[in-house]
């Protein structure tokens, strides 16, 4: 007799797949993980939001990278969104094998101006988001690039998937922030390629039924299910897909905090430096003092 896995509530990915439908999809939750990459810095209620969001979609996005990998435990994803004048001058996460860390730069004071609750353009104005892959065992890295447009980052990873690998993809985010800590959750589906090489391949048929399918019961989920710490992931999947013929679930990566900041690191970097470079950079106790965006700590280097 198998012995059944435990449900999945928060701080660990879910991934699921609709044979029938040829289309898979994670699931994700974050609260103790999120509270602790946000309490780095004392973010504003609204780049606490985009922040959660944005973590969110890097671990849903960041899943598919073991999938996609030929060795045990994935690469890395880089998200990040940049701007031309935004208030929002920076912002980027990352994954590596369930590790997320986060940052976002921004002006404080045109930030004040903008009211309680800005839209993406107020932030971003004209800006774009990157993706970038970084692939193991020298698979090398790719990278796509679209323009920061619609109503939510979600809205601009879904073209992502749509423009640059031509992949219809479904996804949807759901935050909360309070002073008892913020929760953040999220869905991303996608419809997969069917069948050998040379043959047409669903995901460019936009208009496929199977997709429309999945795409209409997938975008029925509601921010209160996805937040509802209560209920577990594995409960709504099953919710959204319980008139499938079947659906698989695997339990995927636990999730932590991963800034990968230590003093032995940005000495290896500093080293790089030509000597007179490195010079320039010393205080006048001859230390090199390195901050941290991700973490917020300051690191002293004696090379």
């Amino acid at each position: 007799m198998t012995e059944a896995l435990p449900e999945t509530y928060a701080g660990r990915l879910l991934g699921f797949s609709i044979p029938s439908r040829h289309a898979r999809g994670r699931a994700v939750r974050l609260d103790s993980v999120l509270d602790e990459i946000l309490s780095a810095h004392a973010y504003p209620a609204a780049i606490t939001h985009l922040l959660a969001e944005a973590l969110v979609l890097t671990a849903l996005i960041g899943g598919l990278l073991k999938e996609n990998a030929s060795v045990e435990g994935g690469g890395q994803l880089t998200l990040q969104a940049q701007t031309e004048g935004g208030v929002v001058r920076l912002l980027v996460c990352d994954w590596r094998g369930g590790e997320l860390r986060g940052y976002v730069d921004f002006d404080r004071d045109r930030l004040a101006a903008l009211g309680a609750n800005p839209s993406l353009y107020a932030l971003f104005g004209k800006g774009y988001l990157a993706m970038t892959f970084d692939m193991p065992a020298g698979e090398g890295r790719y990278q796509g690039i679209v323009p920061l447009e619609g109503e939510s980052l979600a809205e601009a990873c879904e073209t992502y998937f749509s423009q640059s690998e031509q992949v219809p993809t479904l996804i949807r985010v759901a935050v909360r922030a309070s002073g008892a800590g913020a929760v953040a959750a999220g869905m991303l589906v996608q419809h997969l390629a069917d069948g050998e090489e040379g043959r047409e391949r669903l995901h460019v048929r936009l208009d496929h039924p199977e997709w429309e399918h999945v795409a209409i019961l997938g975008g029925s989920v509601r921010h209160d299910e996805l937040l509802d710490e209560g209920l577990s992931l594995e409960a709504i999947v099953w919710r959204l897909f319980h008139e499938e013929d079947e659906i698989r679930v695997q339990p995927g990566a636990h999730l932590s905090r991963g800034c990968r900041c230590s003093p032995e690191h940005y000495a290896k970097v500093i080293a790089r430096f030509p000597p007179e470079e490195r010079a320039e950079m010393r205080n006048e106790d001859g230390v090199i003092l390195v901050d941290c965006a991700f973490c917020s700590k300051q690191f002293p280097i004696r090379d």
